[in-house]
């Protein structure tokens, strides 16, 4: 989220036409372009990114008749421009939608798949038997599963949307065109990528003009993505997993595009991977049911695996609603999410993969497993960390004690948007390219980034003799924490969020619900307020977190404080069809919420 200019980026309607693209014979006007603001209240649709030139886009699709989910491409097809190094078609994503009409939720798996050639060993060094380090593991060939944004933009878009993927990518390839004034967070990020994005010839011709990130204030421009998104909106998705694009990203895999006059130096060897056109042209979204919990009445819906963010927020509400949290003070609230959150991690690293079954998955959400985690939370003291994994066996009653969890953590980056229109449909959408930067390489002459994401795989075993969920595989997806979330009061939406933040996506999500239906807060209080992040470890905190809440705090909790967690966006639905919509006021440079018709306006 980068306070910017704003780029004024007109959606040119276009006909599909016996396959070619052409022009609509009169397009609308130029978009009139909200003030960047983090809190709007109105009717008519919202819409809430991390981005202001994002939000304008998104905003303009539903003042032109489009619906929330023509309008949330639109948005993240812009993402892909303005926050590179979090998300774009490189990579992949989760996207929860409400229908209006039905009343149901459904959801977009649309996550990274490995690739044929993949296998448990892979992120293990032949030469050493020990697993790679991070680094060495993402700034490679090996850490990038197959894209799936794409097709994720393109099955919501055939299934909901009124637009075609060609209209919405339109506004996108605008902003790349014509570029956008570079901040301190957009040069900061490419400092801090520096010596991993000089390994590549054509990272460095995009990123380091010079040697360099460029200067702050500057515009930024990429015509090749720009050109890349045309040539998709003219000849479809088949180019990318079947076609010219695909095979640059094989391409790139195969063989990284290493320059022959590096910016500084890299401490690993850039290893090559074997990513095939079959691999791409295998690819597909799937359409699994969403976790459901129920929670004070209202009804949680989130994403199941390969993620693990739906369950594990759904098993956490699920522990807390044993607890009146409304009659504690605000130190003993937070106690008590904190070690559920911790409860809901240790049986998230122990059973949650892409291949968890279905019957698992359900013990994890019922309420009679929650009832049994729930009673190891002692009021008075902090559990002891890590705690251990339940036994989600269906036979309940005691508080049962198991081996120690594993505490292993997600690297962070990402990016989220909330969408809903004056129908009533909404969007809830987490998209990455997992780090910030992805695995260092641009696909020479596309202008896009390519994921990381395999490296949310763990490496080697993690579960002593048990078995681990989450090692690779061919042609699995790996764990993610993304957790976008749709709240539903009686079949109709009161709430939708989510953030950034790899791990850590989970807490926030958990937090901002407990701090809007528990403790009361308005969501755009919930969305500022301080945060924690407790993953069976130590606590990673906010300053103001630990100022607000330690003192009044049990013993046994060990913080380490953090500058910022996560970067969220929401929206909630009041009485009378009024919105409001919530993005970050300072977090990540802070957001941009905005509504159609802004209540009050003249």
């Amino acid at each position: 989220m980068r306070p910017r200019v704003l780029i004024t980026a007109t959606i040119a309607l276009t006909t599909l036409v016996a396959g070619a693209t052409v022009p609509a014979q009169a397009g609308p006007p130029r978009p009139t372009e909200p003030p960047k603001a983090a809190v709007a209240v109105g009717h008519g649709g919202a819409v809430a990114t991390v981005d202001a030139t994002a939000t304008a886009v998104g905003l303009d699709v539903l003042r032109h008749g489009g619906n929330a989910v023509d309008a949330a491409v639109a948005a993240a097809a812009t993402l892909g421009v303005t926050e590179p190094f979090s998300a774009g078609i490189g990579g992949g994503g989760f996207l929860v939608y409400y229908d209006a009409r039905t009343r149901r939720v459904h959801t977009i798996d649309g996550r990274e798949a490995a690739p044929a050639s993949m296998n448990e060993t892979s992120f293990v060094d032949p030469a050493t038997g020990r697993p790679y380090a991070f680094d060495e593991a993402r700034i490679s060939g090996l850490s990038a599963g197959v894209p799936g944004t794409l097709l994720t933009w393109q099955d919501a878009l055939r299934r909901w949307g009124s637009r075609s993927l060609a209209q919405m990518l339109t506004p996108a390839a605008r902003v790349a065109e014509r570029g956008f004034p570079v901040d301190e967070t957009f040069a900061s990020q490419i400092a801090a990528n520096q010596a991993a994005f000089g390994q590549f010839h054509s990272t460095s011709a995009l990123y380091l003009p010079g040697g360099r990130p460029p200067a702050v204030g500057s515009t930024f421009r990429n015509p090749d993505l720009a050109e890349t998104y045309r040539l998709i909106a003219k000849r479809g998705t088949g180019v990318f997993y079947r076609g010219e694009v695909g095979r640059d990203v094989v391409a790139t895999v195969q063989h990284p595009p290493l320059a022959t006059r590096p910016v500084g130096t890299w401490p690993y060897p850039i290893r090559p991977a074997g990513m095939t056109m079959g691999d791409l042209a295998d690819y597909r979204t799937r359409f699994p049911e969403p976790t459901r919990s129920d929670y004070r009445g209202l009804q949680v819906y989130g994403m199941s695996t390969p993620s693990s963010g739906g369950t594990a927020v759904g098993e956490a509400l699920n522990i807390l609603e044993r607890f009146d949290l409304r009659s504690m003070t605000p130190a003993q609230a937070m106690h008590h999410y904190l070690e559920a959150s911790a409860l809901a991690f240790a049986d998230r690293n122990r059973y949650v993969g892409d291949h968890t079954s279905p019957a698992v998955l359900r013990e994890l959400l019922g309420d009679a497993y929650a009832k049994e985690r729930a009673c190891t939370i002692d009021a008075a003291a902090a559990l002891p960390k890590p705690v251990a994994p339940g036994v989600p066996d269906g036979a309940y009653g005691g508080c049962s004690t198991a081996t120690v969890a594993d505490t292993r953590d997600d690297r962070k980056s990402t990016t989220n948007l909330t969408v809903a229109d004056r129908w009533g449909n909404v969007v809830e959408y987490t998209l990455t390219i997992e780090a910030t930067g992805g695995n260092g390489m641009v696909v020479p002459g596309r202008g896009f980034l390519l994921n990381n994401e395999l490296t949310d795989f763990n490496f080697a075993p993690t579960q002593g003799t048990a078995p681990d969920p989450n090692l690779p595989a061919p042609g699995k997806r790996p764990r993610s924490s993304m957790s976008p979330t749709i709240v539903l009061a009686d079949g109709r939406p009161f709430l939708a969020v989510g953030t950034p933040g790899g791990a850590t996506i989970i807490t926030t999500v958990l937090q901002m619900l407990v701090n809007r239906i528990d403790l009361g807060m308005t969501l755009p209080e919930a969305v500022a307020a301080p945060r924690a992040s407790q993953r069976n470890g130590t606590t990673q905190a906010e300053p103001a977190f630990v100022a607000a809440y330690a003192g009044g705090l049990p013993p046994g909790h060990a913080f380490s404080e953090t500058a910022e967690i996560g970067a969220a966006t929401g929206i909630e639905f009041l009485p009378g069809g009024r919105l409001v919509a919530a993005a970050e006021p300072v977090r990540r440079g802070g957001g941009a919420a905005a509504v159609v018709d802004r209540w009050g306006r003249p």
